[in-house]
């Protein structure tokens, strides 16, 4: 029968072959074919066809049960699927669509680096849902510091985002046409709406400007939510959206298991966010370390963006005040004093270091086994992330939720975010650096007021109860900015361990 599948056989091979399927017929229908015409030679082809699916359909009726033990013992294409990521949504059954009085649609374009946004998407998703209006899938920044020209879905899952939530509220990719052209036409309201508002403020100013104009556009979406102080509701939505709807692409997943499984065959591994980049010391002003030509081109990159409001800055003031990422030279004493290992596995979660290998000298001689992305795959796997900053910054987000410790080395957007996830994937440990104080015991170490083992001790106890374990939000009545951010601590989503809840 396994001759059958050949292309080349001969009349009698295939004669015989016919037999096998067909029984004696062939014959009578040999006869009866090349007595006419040979044009109707395309009858033989025919039904020779029809008679091979016949034996193709019984040979599939016996795989239906063989099949699934084969398949079973074969290796896949892409191995490094075995690895499961905890933090990657599982697909969801469809809700119902829910249905309700459309009172407008809700543009909105984000500003902002990846994880600035992704808070916002959230916000925004929780302010359709209690206006009641449709809101078009957003559109991200293209025009920051990064120069990103990804779109929603070439981050995200769209498809996942839109069904997942469908219960929720309508979204949708684009506006239906007439209302595209009215948006053409200008025919639609823009504004930055107000920063840290509670949900009144969409009530009353938001809402009466969608049913007036039916498209309204924020131009502005970064904190524009109060941490505190919302519906119960409204703050569990914004979990849904950020640890379920927001799923990341296929390309972007099968990456982020494929730098996991290298990892992981190697032992427990830390990724440390070591936010010591070039455009985030330009906006801070921080240039602890720094040599004069440095700082010079740090401070013309700050006037050189002007939406960028803080331009004379104390950087050693700054920097006392906790107000600094720690430089790798801080970082290589503070993760020793800590006792970490040094043949730990660490992966770095950045863009590319200021000062390149000068400055990582010194945190490379402290733990050998640093690693980036770029040292773990091929080019080929990365070239499609090449110039897309926010792809890269996704993959190191996924990278940092799997570790076994995350530490940030500043509380900005992305160690904020992976910390509240964290806490929401069973409270894993997460060090919680206060820059602070450890600035001010670097400074007493190294002036020689410390020993070393007094460093040591000093820093462990100081961040013994900073790892992200359960806690309160910290609340500050009308004073938002200043309060802990609801991404980093959404206390209102998580399952809570045994212990109680502390204050600090």
């Amino acid at each position: 029968m396994l001759k059958m599948w050949k292309t080349e056989d001969s009349g009698e091979e295939w004669e015989m072959k016919l037999k096998l399927c067909g029984g004696g017929k062939f014959k009578k229908l040999k006869t009866s074919v090349v007595s006419r015409s040979p044009m109707k030679l395309w009858m033989i082809r025919a039904i020779t066809t029809v008679l091979l699916w016949t034996c193709v359909v019984h040979l599939m009726s016996l795989g239906e049960t063989w099949g699934p033990r084969l398949l079973k013992s074969w290796t896949s294409c892409y191995s490094h699927q075995d690895v499961e990521l905890i933090s990657v949504p599982a697909e969801v059954i469809l809700p119902p669509k829910r249905v309700y009085k459309n009172n407008g649609y809700l543009m909105v374009s984000c500003n902002g680096g990846l994880n600035q946004m992704r808070a916002a998407i959230c916000d925004m998703v929780a302010i359709a849902r209690f206006l009641n209006v449709t809101l078009i899938v957003p559109e991200l920044d293209k025009t920051s510091f990064w120069n990103d020209p990804s779109e929603f879905q070439d981050i995200f899952d769209v498809h996942h985002f839109i069904a997942s939530l469908r219960g929720e509220v309508r979204i949708l990719k684009e506006l239906p046409p007439r209302l595209k052209t009215r948006v053409e036409l200008g025919l639609f309201y823009s504004l930055p709406p107000v920063s840290w508002s509670n949900i009144s403020y969409y009530t009353h100013q938001i809402l009466p400007l969608l049913q007036k104009f039916k498209v309204v556009h924020l131009n502005k979406t970064d904190a524009r939510l109060a941490n505190n102080g919302l519906p119960l509701e409204i703050q569990k939505l914004r979990c849904r959206v950020n640890f379920n709807a927001l799923k990341f692409t296929s390309k972007i997943e099968e990456l982020g298991r494929k730098v996991v499984k290298i990892l992981r065959e190697k032992g427990p591994f830390l990724v440390l966010h070591l936010r010591y980049e070039r455009d985030m010391l330009a906006f801070s002003g921080c240039t602890h370390g720094c040599n004069d030509e440095e700082v010079e081109k740090l401070t013309r990159m700050r006037y050189a963006y002007p939406w960028w409001k803080e331009k004379v800055i104390n950087s050693e003031m700054k920097r006392k005040e906790g107000l600094c990422p720690l430089t790798p030279e801080e970082t290589a004493l503070v993760l020793t004093a800590l006792g970490i290992d040094r043949d730990v596995q660490i992966y770095i979660a950045a863009g590319e270091i200021y000062g390149g290998e000068r400055r990582m000298k010194t945190l490379m001689e402290a733990f050998p086994n640093l690693v980036r992305k770029e040292d773990l795959l091929e080019p080929s796997d990365l070239k499609f992330f090449q110039n897309h900053s926010s792809q890269m910054a996704a993959l190191d987000y996924l990278v940092s939720l799997e570790s076994d410790i995350f530490v940030p080395t500043y509380d900005g957007n992305m160690a904020k975010v992976v910390e509240g996830h964290r806490r929401f994937l069973g409270f894993k440990k997460t060090s919680l650096l206060d820059r602070k104080l450890l600035v001010g015991f670097i400074d007493e170490y190294s002036k020689g007021s410390l020993s070393w083992d007094e460093f040591s001790s000093t820093v462990k106890e100081t961040h013994a109860d900073r790892t992200g374990s359960p806690k309160m939000r910290v609340v500050i009545p009308d004073k938002p900015k200043d309060e802990d951010y609801f991404y980093a601590n959404p206390q209102e989503c998580l399952q809570l361990l045994d212990e109680p809840l502390r204050s600090t």
